[in-house]
This record gives structure tokens, sequence and C-alpha cells, in this order.
């Protein structure tokens, strides 16, 4: 009981202006996916600037060619890397640091910033021509680590503010679109790589076509922000904004009776947290009733997900299509592009019905047990049918019934992951905040993120060649022995209001909370009933 909001039946259309605020918003998290989707060993199958780097005219033009001609394998995976690091490296720093500025300016102004700032790093990384190779390697850098900045604070400030305008009835389904726009991204950077690896040779159109279309979601995210958080406007005490952008948002009147209910139980949390922890700090924001547990939980969540598996397995998956025989533009278009289409689809279906059905934990558990058991499933094929070596020369091999089947196990992985540990993590760290931590909840969140993220793709290419099959042994153990345990515990959040997520986390008395959405209810309908007489509500049927 920590609501007497209404849930109530909507229109098809009733929040048709929420899902375009979550699709403007999350143009930002395409440029996420675009940016982050693989490693660089991997040229083709790997992220787009993994593809780029990976170019022979690429290397030629920006000297990591040797003065023979042959390519400099060191070279070309240190630079591989420190274009993939850097990003990551400006990321984690920009997540971190969009707190105290979303605290202060909100969500809406933040975010066109941060895509301005995307934007200038974007720019950096189309100028460079082989003129001077040293200095357009540096401006690729320079531009990867401001490009980085940008997305990560997107990515902390994004699913707070989709998330405080969303209805709690379809808040998992709308804030949900963020992995769609990751799935979308990746997919995207596959199809890139492959038509410019396909059609454009010996041209620098090879990094400024790649390089240059990020800017295209960032300028319809900056071109599309309308509407600021109606939670973050009562958070500052600007009420009258904000249950007039709630009604905008709502498609309703600022006088009907839902849009009173939830402006009343907004105003009633935020009053709560004002009167427990005046003077909100770094400390009192961590260390606060309630806090410490929710940020436990946004630290290990990512953590967890990105020891998933799923990153490792997309770093390794062209070894693995390659023993079926897929080589060269074939491989790529399979191991790639298609299964990149596959998440796509299969996420977007999720999202659609699944998630808002059957809830957070559920898939979660079911999420992490898929990817152990098939994990289990390709490291045993591994270790029993290994991949014949084979030359460069050589023409491919006819596929194994083994290879058939580790190749499914891997789309059947991807799948698992896009229904649970994928889009899940995401929505679960956007709801559990209060309103006047949740810049700093989802700002930690994102850097543990791109931490690991960059802890796991550092990591990978040494797992791989030390562990072999055994890497997917592991990954298989962790899920079901960690990732299975971490889904059983947390509180389930499906259909909260993000202001009944106090009284889940123990920050507050559910009967106390009752009261002051009353005392608040009551309120705004004695000073509307002093406008309107005729517009007033009666709340004799709720209380």
């Amino acid at each position: 009981m920590g609501s007497i909001v209404a849930s109530t039946r909507t229109s098809l259309f009733q929040n048709v202006r929420v899902y375009w605020l979550a699709f403007i918003a999350y143009w930002g998290i395409l440029l996420f996916g675009y940016d982050t989707s693989a490693h660089p060993e991997a040229p083709i199958e790997g992220d787009f600037s993994g593809g780029v780097v990976g170019n022979l005219y690429f290397e030629e033009t920006f000297g990591i060619a040797n003065s023979t001609g042959s390519i400099n394998t060191k070279k070309s995976d240190e630079v591989s890397s420190n274009v993939v690091s850097v990003l990551q490296a400006g990321a984690f720093f920009g997540a971190l640091l969009s707190a105290p500025i979303s605290a202060k300016f909100g969500r809406k102004w933040p975010l066109f910033m941060y895509t301005l700032i995307f934007a200038i790093g974007a720019i950096l990384t189309i100028i460079p021509s082989g003129n001077n190779p040293k200095r357009g390697l540096s401006e690729i850098y320079a531009g990867r680590v401001i490009s980085g900045f940008g997305i990560g604070a997107i990515t902390a400030v994004s699913p707070a503010f989709v998330s405080e305008c969303s209805p709690k009835e379809v808040r998992g389904r709308i804030t949900g679109l963020f992995q769609v726009m990751v799935a979308s991204g990746i997919m995207v950077s596959y199809f890139i790589n492959l038509g410019v690896g396909l059609h454009v040779h010996r041209d620098a159109r090879i990094w400024r076509i790649p390089f240059g279309l990020q800017l295209v979601p960032a300028g319809l995210m900056a071109l599309g922000l309308l509407t600021e958080s109606p939670r973050y406007l009562a958070s500052v005490g600007r009420n009258d904004e904000a249950i007039n952008n709630l009604a905008y948002l709502r498609r309703s009147s600022a006088q009907s009776e839902p849009v009173i209910l939830e402006m009343a139980e907004i105003e009633a949390a935020i009053q709560e947290e004002r009167e427990a922890r005046r003077s909100l700090g770094w400390r009192e924001a961590f260390l606060g009733k309630g806090n410490v547990i929710r940020f436990f939980i946004a630290f290990m969540i990512f953590l967890l997900q990105q020891w998933s598996g799923q990153n490792s397995v997309t770093y390794y998956a062209p070894q693995i299509f390659a023993s079926i025989g897929y080589t060269g533009t074939k491989n790529s278009l399979l191991a790639s592009g298609i299964l990149g289409v596959v998440k796509v689809v299969t996420v977007s279906i999720f999202i659609a019905f699944g998630v808002e059905k059957f809830g957070r934990k559920r898939f979660l558990f079911i999420s992490s047990m898929g990817m152990g058991i098939l994990f289990f499933i390709i490291g045993a094929l591994l270790k029993t049918y290994p991949p014949p070596a084979t030359s460069a020369n050589d023409a491919p091999p006819s596929p194994s019934r083994a290879s058939q089947a580790m190749a499914a196990m891997l789309y059947l992985e991807g799948v698992c992951y896009v229904i649970g540990w994928g889009p899940l993590p995401w929505i679960y760290v956007s709801e559990i905040f209060p309103t006047r931590t949740r810049h700093y909840g989802l700002s930690f969140a994102s850097a543990s993120q791109w931490l690991w993220n960059f802890v796991i793709s550092k990591q990978t290419p040494i797992m791989k060649t030390e562990l072999g099959y055994k890497l997917f042994l592991m990954f298989a153990s962790l899920n079901i022995g960690a990732l299975t345990i971490f889904a059983l515990l947390i509180p389930e959040t499906k259909g909260k209001s993000l202001e009944e997520m106090d009284v889940i986390f123990g920050a507050v008395d559910a009967k106390q909370r009752q009261e002051h959405i009353i005392a608040n209810t009551l309120v705004r309908n004695q000073q509307l009933h002093k406008k309107s007489p005729r517009e007033s509500i009666s709340l004799d049927n709720k209380v």
C-alpha cells in the first residue's frame, strides 16, 4: 500500500506523447549501441570504429602499416584498442559528472548540451586526413573521448528522464525502448561496416561515412527535446509547471482527477524526502535511509550484466561462425548483420508484450538460466568437436552438425540476453531511486556499466586465448550461480509508481505516505475549487 493513485484503463493513444518523448530522448542511446557494439579485433563483426581501424586504406593512411607495406599487427591492435578504450573512458567520466548538472538544470537542457558535446567529438573524428597521420590519429582519439563523454552522460540522464515522465502502468515498456535503440544501433553499425567495406575503396569516406552518420541521430535528439520532467520541476518547487507538463504528457487536463492524484503523490514523496534529507549532498544521497541498498543494486546489476558473457560472445562469434564455413563477407553478414536483426526483433517483441505482463524478476531469472544452459552446451561442443584448423588459402570446410548446433546456440543465447539482462537493468535502475537522488543513482549505475564494459573489452582477448572452450563454461557458471540468485533476491517493481519505491526499499512508512498524499490532494482540490468550483474533484471514492 504505497499509493492511492488509481490504475485506470487508458485508450490506445493516451500515452503517445510519452512514447514520442522516449523515442526522441533515446536517439542518443542508439549512438550508445552504434559506438560500442563489439570489439575491434573483429574488424567487420566489431563495432563500427573497429571496422574503420581494421580497414587496409585507413591503416596505410595513418601510418599503421610498415614501410614495406605490410600491416604492423601490434600497432594495428593498439590503435583499435585505443579507439574503443578512450570512448569508454570518456563515457565513464561523462556518466559520473552528469549527476550535479542534472540536479541543478534538470533533464531536458543537460541532454541537449550533451548531444552538442557528442556532435563536437563526432566532427573531430570526421576531419582527419592523410596529410599528417600523427595529427589525424590524435584528432580521432580526441573526438572519441569527447563523444564518449557525451554518450556516457546521455546514458545516465535519458533513462531517468523517460522514467520520470512515464505512467506506472506502461513505464517498463516505455523505458525498455532503451534496449531497442541499443540493439538498433548495433545492427546499424554492422550494416554500415558491411556497406562501406563492400563499396568504398581507398577513400577517406572509409572513416568519414561511419563517423559522420553519428550526427544524424544526435541532430534528431537535439531538435526534438521539448518537455521537461514533471518530477524534476516539482523537486525544485516549480509545481504549476510540473502539473501542466504532467497533464500534457497524459493528454489530459490539469484539473482532471488522475493528474491531480498523480501530482499529489509526487509532491508527497518530494516533501518527505526534503524533510528527511535537508541540504542533500553526496553523503546523504548515498547513505540516506533506503538508499544504500539501491546503490548496491545499481552497481551489481551492471557488473553482472557485463559478466553475463554476452559482450565476450560477441567478440568471439567470428571464430565460431568461421568454423561453419562462413568467411569474409558471408561471415560478416551472418554472424553480425542477421544476428543484429534477430536481436532487434526479439527485444522489440519483448518490450511491447512481455515486460509489463510478467515483470522484471521473472525474466531476469529466465534470461540468466537460458544463457547459462546454452553456454554449457557451446562449451561442451567446442571441447568435443573443435573447429578444424584452416589456412587462409584453403576453401572453407563444409559445416558439421556440431558447428551448426553451436551457431544455433549463439543465436538463442543472444535472444535470451535481450529478453532479460539486456534491457531490464536499465529499466530497473531508472525506477528504484527517489526523485532528488535519481540523477545520482543513474549516474552511478551508468558509470558502473562503462567501467565493466571497459574491463570486459580489455580482458576478453586474454581470456579467449588462455581459456578456449572454458570461457563459455565460466560464463555458464556465472549466469546460473550469480545472476539467477541476484534475480531472485531483488524486489519486483512492475506496476509500482516511482514514489512507491520509497515504501518498497524501507525509506518511508506506507501509512504515512498515504496520509501525505491525501493531504496534498485535498489542498490541490481546495485551490482548484477557488478557481473553478464546478471543476473540483471529490475524493470520497478514493480515501
